[in-house]
């Protein structure tokens, strides 16, 4: 991965995380409820992983945004 792909994958986990602490949701809770795996989510918001379509697909549906909304940064 080059170091502007990891940067994109930074700024999206934070902005993640930063959505589902806005919605008071703790991250096992919110892994568990959108069959994500918790160390998957984990892994996410803080970019160090390249998530699967499905798996964003999850996210954006969890927070209640739509796919474009979350990947726009």
């Amino acid at each position: 991965m080059n170091t502007k792909e990891q940067k994109y994958l930074s700024k999206l986990g934070e902005k993640i995380r930063k959505l589902r602490e806005e919605k008071h949701y703790e991250q096992k809770a919110f892994a568990f409820d959108h069959e994500i795996g918790r160390t998957q989510l984990y892994m996410i918001e803080n970019g160090k992983t390249n998530p699967r379509l499905l798996t964003l697909m999850k996210i954006a549906n969890g927070l209640d945004i739509s796919l474009s909304e979350l990947l726009n940064l």
